[in-house]
This record gives structure tokens, C-alpha cells and sequence, in this order.
């Protein structure tokens, strides 16, 4: 399937922004590595890979990593520089965070759906309800989702006046809306992550933002397809060890 290319160049006009240095996706394929100690690609110190339409741009803490990660880099197929297993292989590694697909939507591609016999409810981001969600959710998926840092506000399911399901996101820069849901474990399965992450894309793009969706799991990676994302690339950071 073929990429927007508008999605694919607004989503690496982000990364590249994010990188902190100047640093571009070649047009042609291949990979960018760059020294940036504030990288916002990774947590810091770590170096930050990011592929998207093709192409992929690095950021290294140091000149030592930035020459261990472009020869190490270089010898991999592109679709591998994201790829944590073979990554290691290549590098010595002390930890990996991801692979995260990234995945964008535009107004035309987005699939809303219908709410049908549900109430979708719009609440505030810092709602003690919210909190209450997270807590039951757990703090692996909690922390995947992170609605604790979404500026949007949170457009939630309830039952039995608990919210067992939102979503909402967090404004990122260049008009991205980076998109978080969270379902209770036993609320999942009935497609209250696609209810609930509608009404935030919708928000989103009546806004004018760009609606960003990155997800390490299969599951929420479907819900993004289903609500006509395009999967454009993918994130990895690496801890040199």
C-alpha cells in the first residue's frame, strides 16, 4: 500500500524537529546519524532511532556512539534499524525501549466511529476519575498511555458511574496530537478503545492537528488501523551498554 505522502512529510518534519540538531530523511532511502545530546528521540543519554516512509534518522549522545551506531547501522537493512532483536545483534546493547509502530491519520483517511448505545462523556484531563482508571489499569498500560500528560480533554466511557475506558491526547509540536486510550482490563475487548480514541482524533483533527498514534501493541495498533491510521514507520531507543 502506498504512503500519503503529505502524512509522510509532516510526520518527519516532527521527528526531525525532535532530533534537536539539524538532520533530514533522505529522499532516497538510508540512514541519518547525528550527534544531539537533547534528543527528545529517546530518553537522554540514549540514542534514538526513528524510520519513517523509507528512511530513518538517528541521534546519538556522543561522537563515540554516533561512529558504533552509523557503522553498526549501516551494515542493517533499513527495515531492521528498528528491529530491537537484530539491533542488538549489531550493537552492544544494555537496554531497548520499543519498537513503537507510528501510525498518522488525515482528515480524509479518518474512519469515525459511532458511539451507537454508549455515552461518550468529555471530562477534564486531571479528573479524579482518570486517576482512578489508571490505577485499575495498571501501571505498565497506564504508563503506555500516559493520559496523565494529555492537554486535551479526556473523552471517556462509564459503567456503573466508573470510567472503564478514554482517551484524549497531548499536544506535541508542530501541530502533532500524540493520542493515548486506556481501557479497564475487564472492560477490553468490546471496542471501547475504538469509541473513545474516535472522539479524540476527532477533536483532534477539528482542531487542525496532525493526529499521531504510537503503539507497541498489536491490539492498539489494530484500533489505529480501524480508525484509518496509515502506519508510516516506527521508534526504537537503545542504552549503549
Amino acid at each position: 500500500m502506498s504512503m500519503d505522502p503529505s502524512l509522510v512529510g509532516r510526520a518527519r518534519a516532527l521527528w526531525e524537529g525532535l532530533a534537536r540538531v539539524p538532520v533530514s530523511f533522505a529522499p532516497a532511502g538510508g540512514v541519518s546519524v547525528v550527534v544531539s545530546p537533547r534528543s527528545e528521540l529517546c530518553p537522554v543519554g540514549w540514542v534514538g532511532v526513528v524510520a519513517l516512509g523509507g528512511s530513518a534518522i538517528v541521534t546519538a549522545p556522543s561522537d563515540r556512539a554516533a561512529v558504533m551506531v552509523r557503522d553498526a547501522l549501516g551494515r542493517l537493512p533499513l527495515e531492521a534499524v528498528t528491529d530491537g532483536g537484530l539491533v542488538r545483534k549489531a550493537l552492544p546493547v544494555a537496554r531497548v525501549l520499543g519498537p513503537a509502530a507510528l501510525s498518522y491519520v488525515s482528515p480524509s483517511g479518518f474512519r469515525p466511529v459511532e458511539a451507537g448505545a454508549l455515552s461518550v462523556e468529555r471530562i477534564p484531563a486531571a479528573h479524579p476519575d482518570m486517576r482512578s482508571l489508571e490505577r485499575v489499569a495498571g501501571h505498565e498500560d497506564a504508563g503506555e498511555a500516559a493520559l496523565d500528560e494529555i492537554t486535551s480533554p479526556a473523552f471517556v466511557v462509564r459503567e456503573h458511574g466508573e470510567v472503564v475506558a478514554a482517551a484524549g491526547y497531548r499536544a506535541w509540536p508542530r501541530r502533532t496530537a500524540h493520542i493515548g486510550v486506556l481501557t479497564a482490563p475487564e472492560a477490553r475487548g468490546r471496542g471501547l478503545a475504538r469509541v473513545t480514541g474516535s472522539a479524540a482524533v476527532a477533536h483532534a483533527l477539528g482542531a487542525g492537528l496532525l493526529p499521531q498514534w504510537r503503539a507497541r501493541r498489536t491490539a492498539s495498533r489494530v484500533v489505529a488501523a480501524g480508525l484509518g491510521f496509515e502506519e508510516l514507520g516506527s521508534q526504537l531507543s537503545i542504552e549503549i551498554a
